[in-house]
């Protein structure tokens, strides 16, 4: 329970709504994932009556490149060890490349890596990365094979290909937008994505990557894209948003995001997520 003042000087006494706190690391230059996730929870909510807040830490990056990305990594522990000064209830790890560019299967340690650093600080949680959510996620949708599309540089397209590849799943074919600036990944228009989704070789696919990367606009195009294509979409920020409400035991009930966060009493059996 909280207490308030009253009008009078007194206190009142009212029971506090039912929310969660979600601790977020971001890349300094990103824009985006602290507008999609808001919005998605906001349906959430929306749909539940449980109220979500957002708490963020940032790393330095400004251009999509190695060292900046290695830089930010070694910022994990640092960010989750502040972050979780709030007593967040998860935390997430937002920025997928920069976790992929450190080799194989590098999610599993920047994850425990987080998590000690939470823990240690007194303040334990369980912890997400954008890197981690997207290819488990694509592994519990069933998906062997995959159509990709990605804002990044061609060296960095290829290590998120192959990173997806390495985690047992075929990227059948991916289009890169080659854009290095972080700040300009942001400025992307959402509304030609399924121009660009369409382009992408589908022959034999299980789902669609809309977007591998948490600062690349795709909130408003995925339902758009998975009704005209008639395939599973996910992006980094949806699969993130779908392991942070695993963390957390909630059923998803996000409208307009597709299959994967949809609220699974509605979903059609022949539309399932097997």
């Amino acid at each position: 329970m909280d207490n308030f003042e009253d009008d009078d000087g007194g206190l009142s006494t009212c029971v506090a709504a039912s929310s969660s706190k979600i601790g977020l690391i971001v890349p300094s230059s990103n824009t985006t994932m602290e507008t999609e996730l808001p919005e998605l929870f906001r349906r959430q909510s929306a749909a539940t009556g449980h109220r979500y807040t957002f708490h963020s830490a940032r790393a330095k990056l400004r251009n999509v490149t190695v060292e900046e990305l290695a830089a930010m990594v070694d910022k994990a522990a640092e960010c989750a060890d502040a972050v979780s000064d709030a007593d967040v209830d998860v935390i997430a790890y937002a920025c997928l490349v920069a976790v992929m560019a450190q080799g194989p299967w590098a999610h599993k340690r920047s994850e425990t890596l987080m998590t000690h650093a939470a823990a240690d600080n007194g303040h334990p949680a369980p912890v997400t990365s954008s890197a981690g959510a997207l290819v488990r996620t694509l592994q519990e949708l069933g998906a062997h094979r995959v159509a990709m599309v990605a804002p990044y540089m061609p060296d960095l397209t290829r290590l998120v290909s192959d990173y997806i590849e390495g985690a047992g799943i075929a990227v059948q074919d991916v289009i890169g937008l080659a854009v290095a600036d972080n700040l300009k990944v942001g400025r992307l228009d959402t509304r030609k994505l399924p121009e660009i989704a369409r382009r992408l070789d589908r022959d034999g696919v299980d789902a669609i990557v809309l977007s591998a990367c948490v600062q690349m606009p795709s909130l408003d195009a995925v339902q758009q894209v998975e009704d005209e294509l008639g395939l599973p979409v996910v992006t980094a920020a949806t699969a993130t948003a779908y392991e942070i409400l695993r963390a957390l035991g909630h059923e998803p009930a996000m409208a307009g995001a597709g299959r994967l966060l949809a609220d699974r009493s509605t979903v059609d059996a022949s539309a399932s997520l097997a």
